[in-house]
């Protein structure tokens, strides 16, 4: 088979891995080496002056062992199968880098024979890149769940981030939908990752040169709307995860019908619950940088957040009890609880009110979005002037501000695949 036809199937099998986040490393250039890696970010996102920095999204293979209902690559479903040597694939990702349509490697595998096997695969590549080659851009690696502990570390000692994929939010559905699969199989290399990051910390401490693992952290994804669990369940797993394995970040990705089985959505009139995705990490922003917990956010009366509103809105207007917010008087903590307030507006309040008392317009040039914050808050005991609004007008005014932002006289979702709008 021709490269290109393998970097066609191969590139095409990658597309449902998520990998669109900033790199949060910084490799230098070496000396008779080529490419450096920034902590500006990598795909989709962009550097300080500007650039888009983009990488190669492509799978070692994808011939599969296992047989995953919601996957593309299941050993049971009938598509072109290839698989890249490890010289063609370093050779290809600097061939593309000299180009310059890349700046670093996301790579991803199928279950090749087994995870041991598959794993010194995508080991040799990389050895080859950094070595031979002499690349010191970006990478990202998959860790197979399942492969020897020694393997997954020589990976991040290559790698610049590792992640292993929980794909689904419970176990039940694994046992379900990926048979091949257990609950351990993957939150066991979690661990590994976790402790050899920890271990490589505390070498670099006692000497300067130590070699570095995976400094960038780990990640996983999660597939949302392949199965029943709730937003709650969801969140509580996603917290429970940056607890205890330190993750830097979850994906959520919305299910993408590529199987006709009685186990998933029907595909016909199936539309990704994409809103759903958005609105899941809006809340998993508020988990890390805003202070709020799983158990806050949703309860039993409350399993899943309301559609209409973004998930900081739907929390303040649930809990009234702790509104008005006097922003004079108010701690750094509680003014990251009003709708409208930022992580950076936050602290522009609590340092510009050591000036004198703030008003609504000053909180305007602040950086607040008043649209929203204004019901939610006080300036000096004064709420804004003429605003008289019961919660189930603050309701349908802050829906209405979300159905502003999405074309068209109804509330709908716009679709990334039939050029037409869906509903979600």
């Amino acid at each position: 088979m021709e490269l290109m036809d393998k970097l066609n199937i191969l590139a095409d099998a990658a597309k449902y891995d998520a990998a669109c986040t900033s790199s949060g490393v910084t490799r230098g250039g070496q000396r008779g080496g080529i490419g450096t890696a920034s902590n500006a970010g990598c795909c989709h996102s962009f550097s300080a002056d500007g650039r888009c920095i983009s990488l190669l999204k492509v799978l070692m293979t994808n011939h599969c062992r296992c047989d995953c209902a919601y996957c593309v690559n299941r050993r049971s479903n009938d598509v072109p199968r290839a698989a890249f040597t490890p010289r063609e694939l370093a050779e290809l990702t600097i061939q593309f880098y000299r180009r310059n349509y890349i700046e670093g490697l996301f790579l991803s595998s199928a279950v090749l024979k087994s995870p041991d096997y598959t794993t010194e695969r995508m080991i040799e590549a990389l050895r080859l890149l950094r070595t031979e080659y002499r690349f010191g851009g970006y990478i990202h690696a998959k860790a197979i769940p399942g492969a020897d502990s020694g393997l997954t570390y020589q990976l991040g000692l290559l790698a610049d981030r590792l992640s292993v994929n929980i794909e689904l939010p419970s176990e039940r559905s694994l046992q379900l939908l990926a048979p091949d699969k257990t609950k351990a199989s993957i939150l066991v290399p979690m661990a590994q990752i976790r402790d050899g990051a920890e271990r490589s910390r505390q070498e670099l401490k006692l000497y300067r040169g130590a070699p570095k693992f995976a400094p960038a952290g780990q990640a996983t994804q999660m597939i949302v709307g392949a199965t029943p669990e709730t937003d709650r369940r969801i969140l509580a797993l996603t917290q429970g995860l940056y607890q205890k394995y330190r993750l830097k970040r979850v994906f959520f990705s919305a299910y993408m019908p590529v199987s006709d089985s009685k186990l998933l959505p029907a595909p016909a009139g199936f539309r990704p619950p994409l809103l759903r995705e958005h609105r899941l990490y809006q809340a998993d922003w508020l988990l890390r940088f805003y202070g709020f917990s799983a158990e806050e956010l949703l309860d039993e009366g409350h399993e899943n957040f309301d559609s209409a509103l973004d998930p900081k809105c739907d929390w303040a207007l649930r809990h009234l009890e702790h509104f008005p917010v006097e922003v004079n008087r108010a701690d750094y903590e509680a003014l990251l609880r009003v709708p409208g307030v930022g992580v950076t507006s936050a602290r522009r309040i609590v340092t510009a009110r050591r000036c004198g008392p703030l008003t609504f317009e000053g909180l305007k040039r602040l950086g607040v979005v008043l649209k929203r914050a204004q019901y939610f808050l006080t300036c000096s005991g004064r709420m804004l002037p003429g605003l008289r609004c019961s919660p189930e007008g603050v309701y349908r005014r802050l829906a209405g501000l979300e159905r502003a932002a999405l074309p068209g006289e109804s509330w709908e979702q716009l679709s990334l695949f039939d050029g037409a709008a869906a509903l979600t």
